[in-house]
């Protein structure tokens, strides 16, 4: 069983710079892409970036495509995301997610393992 713990959530104002860090503990000797995806209040779970195993590989969501990136630490099991030219609508939990594959999908179903989420609130 693996645990996601995510940190840096937060505040920030519109056009701002966040990061989050998401760390796996636990069976972390599997191959598997990571993601991030948030909920804002009343909608529905939104992909926002994943990574494959190696770091290589990396799929980011068309609506913050050019302003967030996403890295990956595999000596340490540790995921970032980098959120920069914050926007209003950025506001959202964000979830840290572990695959059940090594390359990085938009879809939460490939994703079997799932963080307890942290709050990031852009004010504009």
């Amino acid at each position: 069983q693996v645990q996601l713990v995510e940190s840096g959530g937060g505040s920030a104002q519109a056009g701002g710079s966040l990061k989050l860090s998401c760390v796996a503990s636990g069976r972390t000797d599997r191959r598997y892409a990571m993601a991030w995806f948030r909920q804002r209040s009343g909608k529905e779970r939104e992909f926002v970036a994943a990574i494959g195993w190696s770091g290589a590989s990396t799929r980011i969501g068309d609506s913050v495509k050019g302003r967030f990136t996403i890295s990956r630490v595999t000596a340490t099991n540790t995921i970032t995301l980098h959120m920069d030219f914050l926007k209003p609508e950025a506001t959202a939990v964000y979830y840290c997610a572990e695959a059940f594959r090594a390359r990085p999908s938009e879809g939460s179903e490939n994703y079997a393992n799932w963080g307890e989420g942290t709050q990031v609130a852009v004010s504009s």
